[in-house]
């Protein structure tokens, strides 16, 4: 498939469908058996990664904090970052608002993992981070799949400020987020089965018509279990 530049290209498919393993070869971890990665027309494999993952921002499911500060955590991205800079991002990754909230403020130590912040605390920095280092290739591996109704909501925004005008590739475990994605590759078994938007793929009834039937009602379980909790 190819991602136009300053597009969002969504992955979709089952557990074990190839849709990390696909990250991966982009970010050049893997190397391709048979095929290539292409970025700007030319071959992955002949470009210095060091060169390359310059232009490179990731957030994760499960982002990796430092024991330090989390000034310190948001300028990994860009070690010489000013103190004014980091602020900035953090206000357009909704993280200024909890920041504020520490005695230490942006000098409060984190802890091993960022172990002293909730999940969507974490991955609000690791997007502030993202941010500060302005990537030309934004890749997005179920960045909200583990938080919070609220949390999401927070974390989704951020993602969609960091996004814009950026070539993004997304991973998405939830399927309403990626409605309005420029184009969804839909993975099976290693292969790319299905192409389009939202709106096409639902009018083919295939696979991701099935997974988004089976998302909604995995939503509305869940919902149901949560208002049994609740009264009881």
């Amino acid at each position: 498939f190819r991602a136009p530049a300053g597009s969002t290209t969504a992955l979709v498919g089952s557990s074990g469908s190839g849709k990390s393993t696909l990250i991966s070869l982009v970010m050049a971890f893997n190397r391709p058996i048979h095929g290539r990665v292409l970025i700007d027309g030319q071959d992955l494999a002949g470009v210095r990664l060091r060169d390359f993952r310059h232009h490179l921002g990731v957030v994760l499911q499960d982002n990796f904090l430092f024991d330090g500060t989390i000034a310190e955590n948001i300028a990994f991205a860009r070690p010489h970052a000013t103190r004014e800079a980091i602020v900035s991002v953090s206000r357009i990754a909704h993280c200024d608002e909890f920041i504020q909230g520490f005695e230490q403020g942006y000098d409060t130590i984190v802890g091993e993992r960022g172990v002293r912040l909730s999940g969507g605390q974490r991955q609000r920095i690791a997007i502030a981070r993202a941010i500060l280092r302005n990537p030309r290739i934004l890749l997005l591996d179920e960045a909200t799949a583990s938080l919070d109704n609220e949390s999401e909501y927070l974390v989704q925004e951020a993602l969609d400020r960091l996004m814009r005008d950026r070539t993004t590739i997304v991973v998405a475990h939830r399927l309403t987020t990626i409605e309005n994605a420029d184009q969804i590759v839909v993975l099976d078994g290693g292969r790319c089965v299905e192409s389009g938007n939202h709106l096409d793929l639902l009018d083919r009834k295939g696979l991701y018509a099935r997974l988004w039937t089976r998302s909604f009602e995995d939503e509305h379980v869940t919902a149901t279990e949560a208002s049994v909790t609740t009264r009881v």
